[in-house]
């Protein structure tokens, strides 16, 4: 049982002028948490308690899903890092630490960093263990501060430079294993966010810059999200929005037949798909062709979509690609032979076709029919382009952005769009970390051959959580906890603090709470009623019972659940039973 005047619970009445969304100032004003700078934030002992709760749920699924939880380093040697596959990748987003002494090296060449992620010291560290197939079918986690450098930190404790998160890797002798295990922590990621108390969706997401043959992500639904979910009621197709894909394009599609021979055409300024779709020329941009340029690894290649479509670069990660940037003008023209806006691969038109790496294009192209595209000549156009018979392509994919409206790939039925939190990822990482055998994972299988253990990795934002469980469960008065992951369960609010009859009966409900399992506040503030009602509802308790004034005459007590307009008088002879069995109701554990 604790008490309000012995804690230190800071609440605010105005929401401080940095927050930006309506989690980030109830964790401000609630006191849960205090900003000590820019993406760097102390949580205070209410908010403590709730990361805390999180964190134990957390490590009570991974435990019962098989994971063994360690704990390593936060500073972590760069030679590491350098040696893995990921260093150039991830540079600029970590944090260099400087070594005094001789043998400290220059700046941009650190001997330390602040890890933002741990494959890169799991991996060695399991491998220098391992040597044998009957070592693995393995999972470890930790639970521990992580680092970023972020850019523009902002939304609290949604994107901050540090962070508490949950990371977990496992080790497999082969795929269907490392399958396995991959659904078992699925699994185990259900429990964890239903126990949180979150609306959840498990969508298919990008890999990224961590590779690997498969990812998912799990995102909470919030208007101020962080990323777009594309998902469908009626089959449960559901996809992070670089990951998403329509059924734009029928199975039993046939692609139009050519319509009349080629025709080039002078288009004097138009260097756009808008340009070309307006007068004199009328071409919407559905029956346009769209070139862009890119660089990956140092090579040029091209890609091309519908005029009227997004392209979705994470899925230029599908090429084989690891560094992909837009192609300069400069580059575009010297293989080309025309500038952005006056670009297509018709056959024969390409300045230099063999310094291009290759030429992809999105199925949907094939939608297209009979087109225009870029001449490659500055303006000039051509129409009557025939995807099938034209066009010099290599292969087809998917690379455009999904969009609302457009059929589902499994049901065909419209797919809607939904802003979302991401709070936790899953990946099977395959042997990408694990295949170096001087510093990855490798072992001796059954016929005495060497090979890579299959990797998989997960994560989870636990201080992220903390913060997306108060963007879904809010009001205009505070905070509505989820009873799991509640600093208290109870708050037992006295009037008159002075009054001994009212804080035995305070004390007395407070453990016959404790005994139904709650975790009690009581509030022995010398304030005045209104703001002690307001504080209650401000921290989120689920649970207010109110001792005192009129009540106490009465015979009564007033309890409210969060979740309800108004408070409902008890006769105090009642109270504890009749506290203990709804306690009992509510709580799920």
């Amino acid at each position: 049982m604790h008490y309000w005047s012995k804690t230190y619970i800071p609440t605010l009445k105005e929401s401080p002028a940095e927050a930006e969304i309506e989690s980030h100032k109830l964790l401000l004003r609630a006191g849960l948490v205090r900003k000590v700078g820019a993406g760097l934030y102390a949580f205070l002992p209410l908010g403590k308690r709730v990361l805390e709760k999180v964190s134990q749920i957390c490590r009570e699924e991974m435990d019962a899903a098989g994971a063994i939880e360690l704990l390593m380093p936060a500073v972590l040697p760069a030679e590491q890092w350098k040696a893995g596959p990921r260093w150039n990748a991830v540079r600029e987003v970590m944090y260099s630490v400087s070594s005094a002494g001789a043998d400290s090296k220059p700046a941009d060449e650190p001997q330390y960093v602040l890890g933002p992620t741990h494959e890169e010291v799991i991996t060695p560290l399991i491998g220098s263990e391992i040597s044998s197939y009957r070592d693995l079918g393995k999972t470890f986690y930790q639970i521990q501060t992580k680092f970023r450098n972020e850019i523009r930190p902002r939304y609290g404790l949604m994107r901050a430079r540090e962070f508490v998160m949950k990371d977990g890797y496992s080790f497999d002798e082969n795929d269907e294993n490392a399958e396995a295990t991959y659904r078992q922590m699925a699994q185990a990621y259900d429990r964890f966010f239903a126990r949180c108390g979150l609306t959840f969706i498990s969508v298919e997401a990008d890999t990224g810059i961590m590779g690997g043959a498969f990812s998912h992500e799990y995102m909470v639904p919030a208007e101020v999200g962080d990323d777009d979910v594309v998902y469908c009621e009626e089959s449960g197709y559901a996809a992070n929005i670089e990951k998403a894909r329509s059924g734009l394009v029928p199975a039993d599609f046939s692609e139009a037949a050519p319509d009349g021979a080629i025709e080039e055409f002078e288009t004097p300024g138009v260097t756009t798909i808008k340009g070309l779709a307006a007068e004199p020329y009328g071409i919407k941009a559905e029956a346009q062709f769209k070139t862009l340029l890119y660089v990956g690894d140092g090579k040029l290649f091209a890609v091309v979509l519908r005029g009227c479509d997004d392209l979705q670069e994470a899925k230029l990660g599908l090429l084989g690609y690891e560094l992909v940037r837009p192609a300069t003008p400069e580059e575009i023209e010297s293989v080309m032979g025309a500038k952005p806006g006056s670009l297509g691969v018709v056959k024969d038109t390409i300045k230099a076709r063999e310094q291009l790496d290759g030429i992809y294009a999105d199925e949907s192209i094939r939608l297209v029919g009979n087109g225009a595209t870029g001449a490659n000549k500055d303006g000039f156009h051509l129409r009557n382009v025939n995807a099938r018979r034209d066009l010099d392509i290599d292969s087809y994919g998917d690379f455009r952005m999904a969009n609302a409206g457009e059929p589902c790939p499994q049901s065909g039925k419209p797919l809607k769009i939904v802003r979302a939190i991401e709070v936790g990822h899953i990946f099977k990482l395959g042997t990408k970390f694990s295949e170096s055998d001087s510093w990855g994972a490798t072992f001796t299988d059954s016929q005495k051959e060497t090979r890579p253990a299959v990797m998989g990795c997960y994560g989870i934002g636990v201080s992220r959580t903390v913060q997306a469980i108060i963007e879904q469960s809010r009001d205009s008065q505070g905070i509505k906890w989820p009873w799991n992951v509640a600093p208290y369960h109870v708050i037992i609010t006295v009037l008159d603090p002075d009054v001994e009859e009212a804080m035995s009966l305070a004390r007395k409900l407070g453990t016959a709470s404790e005994s139904a399992g709650a975790d009690v506040m009581i509030d022995d503030r010398d304030e005045r009623p209104g703001v002690k009602f307001k504080d209650a509802d401000l921290i989120g308790i689920p649970l207010r019972i109110t001792i005192g004034g009129r009540g106490l005459k009465e015979g009564v007590v007033e309890v409210k659940w969060r979740d309800e307009e108004s408070a409902r008088k008890v006769a105090i002879d009642e109270s504890e039973s009749v506290v203990v069995s709804e306690l009992r109701e509510r709580n799920p554990n």
